[in-house]
């Protein structure tokens, strides 16, 4: 597992408040499409809407966001540009059924940023945090949905242990889970954090950072099937992208970007096989990747914006006919 992996996110982000990720590199993949309308499906605070509007007039926006508060912030910072941006309250994977109700048939671009904010982790009363003091939310769009608290005091032990395992790469989730089913009620973030402290040993205390980083952040995917929803809000993307369309997605731990490679690659053709020893099946490719990997931020970035130490960018490109 990476550095980035065990620091996690809340570990990343900076005093300054949020800063878009890889601005400059994003805004070179995208900036470079054909002229027409470019979705930004994790608008956040609209950092790099803003960017990529400004970097070429032949572009207009559709920005949408599960999260009211960040399309609140998104369109006051882009209101200069609102004859340009269409905003929209939905989940990334209604972005097919979205367009269609905008009459857009055809994108040139998609950008996901994904993951958890620094503005909303900043807020306490959303329940992201392990640091601020606030309710087991978790949500990101507050009207829908279960909480961290629903996960929290409802899942079965071995429930809890699994999502620890798999959402959170967490090597004490059983653990964690028998101490969460005994502590429960647990109401607050600071209460699931202590918990959480209490079941893990020492010497991991002190050698993995923070030991509840690991709990909130597979809460929270849990939360919001930010894992569940991705390939296919990926594979949308990809399917409304007209010839020379691109998109792009900043993943910032390692089931995210699985996904992400996974569709990618699927999507240009590069199937594995389906045994060790067989031969690859090919398929036909509709796009193709525009580096092999993913891309990372330089060291000046991180150390201005610390959030994007974790980030990966990795980028596709429709091509013209599949083939």
């Amino acid at each position: 597992m990476s550095t980035e992996d065990r620091l996690g996110i809340e570990d990343l982000v900076g005093s300054s408040g949020h800063q878009p990720a890889m601005l400059d590199e994003v805004v070179a993949v995208l900036s470079r499409v054909p002229d027409g309308v470019v979705v930004d499906a994790t608008l956040g605070a609209g950092g790099h809407a803003e960017a990529l509007l400004n970097a070429n007039r032949g572009l207009s926006l559709v920005g949408i966001d599960r999260d009211p508060d960040a399309l609140s912030a998104a369109g006051a910072r882009l209101a200069p540009q609102r004859p340009r941006a269409a905003l929209v309250h939905c989940r990334f994977d209604e972005m097919e059924a979205t367009l269609r109700k905008l009459d857009v048939q055809r994108i040139s671009g998609c950008l996901f940023d994904l993951g958890v904010s620094s503005m909303q982790l900043d807020t306490a009363e959303r329940g992201f945090s392990y640091r601020h003091c606030g309710p087991l939310d978790m949500r990101m769009d507050r009207s829908r949905g279960i909480t961290g608290a629903d996960v929290v005091n409802s899942y079965d032990q071995g429930a809890l242990a699994a999502l620890l395992r798999q959402h959170g790469d967490e090597p004490d989730a059983h653990r964690i889970a028998r101490a969460i089913v005994a502590a429960r009620p647990i109401t607050s973030t600071v209460e699931l954090a202590e918990v959480v402290r209490g079941a893990v040993p020492a010497a991991v205390r002190r050698s993995r950072g923070h030991p509840a980083r690991r709990t909130f952040q597979a809460i929270r995917v849990e939360v919001n099937e930010e894992l569940r929803i991705l390939e296919d809000a990926i594979k949308q993307a990809l399917a409304l992208l007209a010839p020379r369309g691109r998109c792009a997605v900043l993943a910032y731990h390692s089931g995210e970007d699985r996904i992400v490679k996974r569709c990618f690659n699927e999507a240009s053709g590069q199937v594995p096989p389906p045994r060790p020893g067989l031969p690859a099946q090919p398929r036909p490719a509709s796009v193709r990747l525009l580096w092999r990997g993913a891309r990372r931020p330089g060291a000046q970035e991180t150390d201005r914006n610390p959030r994007a130490r974790a980030a990966r960018l990795r980028a596709v490109e429709r091509l013209r006919e599949e083939r």
